[in-house]
């Protein structure tokens, strides 16, 4: 299937112990916000992965995000979902959505959406409740207006919380 247009959403699970440092990289693609399922997936297991230092969480993410987005012609790319946040707080300092957005030389927007908000975040963070939750997701962005980031995460598929397409790759990403 030959896409004009392509939306990603990435994760990374972690498995860790005594005997090994293993990361499994999944990305899913979709072309419309509204889809309920992936038009594709992509997955990429990687070893010897960075231990996790606090406040630098990006330097273990970042590589095996990019390990899993080589399978991926990202000119065909029109926004980028990651697991977590793009801004940390309100002074703009990046989070993994920003790095990510660093290191593609600027050229695709990032939509960070977390489970959880940061105290130091207000002005670079929206609230984004779905469905009948009342806990909100907290959506951060960059390379796109944050409102309309916002607005594209409360309008995807699903009645619950988490839209479909994030919850069936939180799924791909714990599966063994």
């Amino acid at each position: 299937i030959i896409h004009s247009k392509m939306i990603l959403a990435i994760d990374v699970y972690y498995f860790e112990n005594e005997t090994e440092n293993k990361a499994k990289s999944v990305c899913i693609a979709f072309d419309d916000w509204q889809n309920p399922s992936p038009s594709n997936t992509y997955i990429e297991m990687l070893t010897e992965v960075e231990a996790y230092v606090p406040g630098e969480f990006y330097k273990r993410e970042l590589p095996c995000i990019l390990a899993v987005l080589n399978q991926v012609n990202l000119s065909q790319v029109t926004t980028i979902i990651v697991d977590g946040f793009v801004i940390l707080d309100d002074e703009g300092k990046h989070g993994l959505g920003g790095y990510l957005h660093e290191t593609l030389d600027k050229k695709i927007p990032i939509i960070g959406v977390a489970k959880r908000g940061f105290h130091k975040n207000k002005r670079n963070v929206r609230e984004v409740l779905r469905g009948e939750s009342q806990n909100p997701l907290f959506v951060t962005a960059i390379g796109i207006d944050l409102d309309e980031a916002a607005q594209k995460i409360k309008e995807m598929h699903g009645i619950y919380r988490f839209p479909s397409l994030l919850k069936i790759l939180d799924q791909e990403t714990k599966a063994d």
